[in-house]
C-alpha cells in the first residue's frame, strides 16, 4: 500500500475505520435508529474520527519526550503541548456527541506507533530531529484537515456538520503554525502554500525529509 496516497484523509473518506467502524456500527441502539435515521451514519463517521483524536494524542505525547533541549525544541515542545490540547478537547467534544446520538465512543489505545510508521517509511517525518518530528506532526495535521472536510460533507445533522468543519478549520491552523516555525527558522517556504486543503494539495503543504 502507498501510505503517501492512502493515508489517514483516504482511509476515512472510505470508511475504513478498522475497530471504529465496527464499533460504532454495533452500538446504535434500535430505538434510536428508528427515532434519528442519521444516528448510525453519524456515529460511524464520528467514531471514525474520535480514533485519530486519539492517534494525534498519543502522537504529540509521544514526540514531546523525543525533542531536544535546545532553544528550537523547546519552542517545538510549545507548539506540540497546544496542538495536543486542542486534540484533547476534540476528543472530549467528539466523545460527547456521541454519547448523545446514544452511541459507545471507541476507547483509546496504548500506543499507536503503527499507525504512523507508515509516514515515517514514506518521508513525510520521523522522530530522530527536532525537524523531523515537526515534520511528522505537519503531516498529521494535513491528513486531519483533509479528512474532517471530507467527512462533514457526508455527516447529516446540521449541527454536528458544524462541529467538524471547526475542528478541520483548526487542524489547518495547526498546520499553518507548523510551516510558520519552519519559516521562522529560516526555511525557503510559503507558510500557506496553497488556497485549499485537499488530496490534491496535499504535496504542496507537507515538508518532506
Amino acid at each position: 500500500m502507498n501510505w503517501h496516497n492512502n493515508s489517514r484523509r483516504q482511509l476515512l473518506n472510505a470508511g475504513m475505520f478498522g475497530a471504529a467502524a465496527i464499533a460504532a456500527s454495533a452500538i446504535v441502539p434500535t430505538v434510536l435508529s428508528a427515532q434519528n435515521p442519521n444516528a448510525a451514519n453519524d456515529l460511524k463517521i464520528l467514531n471514525g474520527a474520535l480514533f485519530y483524536e486519539h492517534q494525534a494524542i498519543w502522537a504529540y505525547g509521544f514526540a514531546a519526550v523525543k525533542l531536544s533541549k535546545t532553544t528550537v525544541g523547546k519552542s517545538l515542545l510549545e507548539i506540540v503541548l497546544a496542538n495536543q490540547a486542542d486534540h484533547k478537547s476534540h476528543r472530549d467534544t467528539l466523545s460527547k456527541v456521541i454519547k448523545d446520538l446514544g452511541g459507545t465512543s471507541i476507547p483509546a489505545q496504548a500506543d499507536y506507533l503503527g499507525t504512523i510508521t507508515p509516514y515515517i517509511h514514506n518521508g513525510d517525518g520521523n522522530l530522530d530531529t527536532d525537524a523531523n518530528i515537526a515534520r511528522l506532526a505537519l503531516a498529521l495535521e494535513v491528513d486531519a484537515a483533509i479528512a474532517y472536510g471530507q467527512e462533514a460533507a457526508k455527516l447529516k445533522t446540521p449541527a454536528i456538520v458544524t462541529a467538524a468543519t471547526s475542528i478541520g478549520s483548526t487542524e489547518a491552523c495547526h498546520a499553518t503554525i507548523i510551516r510558520s516555525a519552519f519559516k521562522g527558522l529560516g526555511g525557503d517556504i510559503k507558510v500557506v502554500p496553497a488556497a485549499f486543503f485537499s488530496a490534491d494539495t496535499r504535496k504542496d503543504w507537507i515538508i518532506k525529509v
